[in-house]
């Protein structure tokens, strides 16, 4: 899987229609209209999001890794 910072996934999910709702600390939460589920990226620097956690996000935003 390509190593992707939070930076970077933040710019996807919001080309994809997700929109910040808020910061708290150094974490962005991210919403959809009409959708209960909430993204929570970190956003540490330019420093890569572990595999674990990044395949879970793209899970949680309806994302293929393919499109990353």
């Amino acid at each position: 899987m390509k190593a992707v910072s939070g930076r970077e996934l933040a710019r996807l999910v919001e080309r994809r229609g997700w929109t910040l709702l808020r910061v708290n600390g150094s974490h962005h939460i991210y919403g959809r209209a009409g959708s209960i589920v909430r993204l929570s990226i970190p956003m540490h620097g330019n420093k890569p999001l572990k595999v674990g956690l990044l395949r879970h996000l793209l899970k949680l935003a309806e994302i293929a890794e393919e499109e990353l």
